[in-house]
Protein backbone atom coordinates (compact mmCIF):
# COMPACT_ATOMS: atom_id res chain seq x y z
CA UNK A 1 0.00 0.00 0.00
CA UNK A 2 1.38 3.48 -1.01
CA UNK A 3 -0.09 7.15 -0.20
CA UNK A 4 1.17 9.78 -1.76
CA UNK A 5 -0.40 13.45 -1.41
CA UNK A 6 0.30 16.57 -2.96
CA UNK A 7 -0.78 20.13 -3.12
CA UNK A 8 0.47 21.19 0.48
CA UNK A 9 2.12 24.94 0.53
CA UNK A 10 2.06 28.51 1.38
CA UNK A 11 -1.05 30.28 1.30
CA UNK A 12 -2.38 33.42 2.39
CA UNK A 13 -5.84 34.01 4.17
CA UNK A 14 -8.81 33.41 2.54
CA UNK A 15 -7.17 31.21 -0.20
CA UNK A 16 -7.73 27.68 -1.32
CA UNK A 17 -5.76 24.76 -1.81
CA UNK A 18 -6.27 21.31 -3.24
CA UNK A 19 -4.73 18.16 -1.76
CA UNK A 20 -4.54 15.59 -3.25
CA UNK A 21 -3.34 11.64 -2.03
CA UNK A 22 -2.86 9.28 -4.96
CA UNK A 23 -3.17 5.39 -3.86
CA UNK A 24 -1.64 2.45 -5.14
CA UNK A 25 -1.39 -1.37 -3.85
CA UNK A 26 -4.86 -1.86 -3.03
CA UNK A 27 -8.40 -1.67 -4.86
CA UNK A 28 -8.92 1.78 -3.93
CA UNK A 29 -12.79 1.46 -4.40
CA UNK A 30 -13.74 -0.32 -1.97
CA UNK A 31 -12.25 1.43 1.08
CA UNK A 32 -13.55 4.73 2.50
CA UNK A 33 -10.52 7.18 2.87
CA UNK A 34 -10.04 10.30 5.43
CA UNK A 35 -8.05 12.88 5.58
CA UNK A 36 -6.66 13.97 8.84
CA UNK A 37 -4.12 16.91 10.22
CA UNK A 38 -1.48 17.43 13.27
CA UNK A 39 -0.66 20.76 14.39
CA UNK A 40 2.76 20.60 16.14
CA UNK A 41 2.68 19.34 19.22
CA UNK A 42 -0.51 17.63 18.67
CA UNK A 43 -2.06 14.72 17.64
CA UNK A 44 -4.03 14.28 14.58
CA UNK A 45 -7.29 14.95 14.27
CA UNK A 46 -9.68 13.50 11.54
CA UNK A 47 -11.25 16.24 8.84
CA UNK A 48 -12.82 14.90 6.59
CA UNK A 49 -14.22 10.88 5.44
CA UNK A 50 -15.29 9.47 2.55
CA UNK A 51 -17.00 6.18 2.15
CA UNK A 52 -16.42 3.68 -1.05
CA UNK A 53 -19.01 2.90 -3.22
CA UNK A 54 -20.94 6.37 -3.15
CA UNK A 55 -19.27 9.04 -1.96
CA UNK A 56 -20.93 9.81 1.16
CA UNK A 57 -19.38 12.21 3.31
CA UNK A 58 -18.11 13.76 6.68
CA UNK A 59 -16.31 16.62 7.55
CA UNK A 60 -15.24 17.99 11.00
CA UNK A 61 -17.37 21.12 12.73
CA UNK A 62 -14.21 23.48 12.07
CA UNK A 63 -14.18 23.07 8.29
CA UNK A 64 -17.72 22.63 7.44
CA UNK A 65 -18.79 24.92 4.71
CA UNK A 66 -14.67 25.50 3.75
CA UNK A 67 -13.27 22.66 2.91
CA UNK A 68 -14.66 19.19 0.77
CA UNK A 69 -13.48 15.94 0.38
CA UNK A 70 -13.60 14.08 -2.88
CA UNK A 71 -12.59 10.84 -4.51
CA UNK A 72 -12.17 10.24 -7.98
CA UNK A 73 -12.30 6.10 -8.17
CA UNK A 74 -10.52 5.57 -12.09
CA UNK A 75 -7.57 7.59 -10.55
CA UNK A 76 -7.65 5.69 -7.12
CA UNK A 77 -7.08 9.34 -5.96
CA UNK A 78 -8.95 11.19 -3.01
CA UNK A 79 -8.93 14.67 -3.27
CA UNK A 80 -9.41 17.70 -0.12
CA UNK A 81 -10.46 21.33 -1.44
CA UNK A 82 -9.75 23.60 0.63
CA UNK A 83 -11.27 27.06 0.68
CA UNK A 84 -11.73 29.88 2.54
CA UNK A 85 -8.38 28.91 4.77
CA UNK A 86 -7.41 30.17 8.34
CA UNK A 87 -4.46 30.62 9.51
CA UNK A 88 -5.62 27.57 12.31
CA UNK A 89 -5.61 25.34 9.86
CA UNK A 90 -2.32 25.37 9.34
CA UNK A 91 -1.29 21.99 10.19
CA UNK A 92 0.63 18.67 8.22
CA UNK A 93 -2.51 16.89 6.34
CA UNK A 94 -2.27 13.46 5.71
CA UNK A 95 -4.62 11.07 4.05
CA UNK A 96 -5.46 7.40 5.64
CA UNK A 97 -7.19 4.27 4.67
CA UNK A 98 -9.78 3.50 7.21
CA UNK A 99 -9.99 -0.31 8.15
CA UNK A 100 -6.42 -1.14 5.97
CA UNK A 101 -4.52 1.46 8.87
CA UNK A 102 -2.70 2.99 6.20
CA UNK A 103 -1.50 6.57 5.82
CA UNK A 104 0.38 8.77 3.86
CA UNK A 105 4.03 10.28 4.70
CA UNK A 106 1.84 13.85 4.34
CA UNK A 107 1.68 17.20 3.20
CA UNK A 108 2.03 20.46 4.46
CA UNK A 109 -0.31 23.69 4.47
CA UNK A 110 0.72 26.67 6.10
CA UNK A 111 -1.64 29.72 6.17
CA UNK A 112 -0.20 32.66 6.56
CA UNK A 113 0.21 36.33 4.74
Amino acid sequence: VQLVESGGGLVQPGGSVRLSCAASGFTFRRYGMSWYRQFPGKGRELVAFIMNGGGKSTHTDSVKGRFTISRDDAKNTVYLQMNSLKPEDTAMYYCKVEVLNYWGQGTQVTVSS
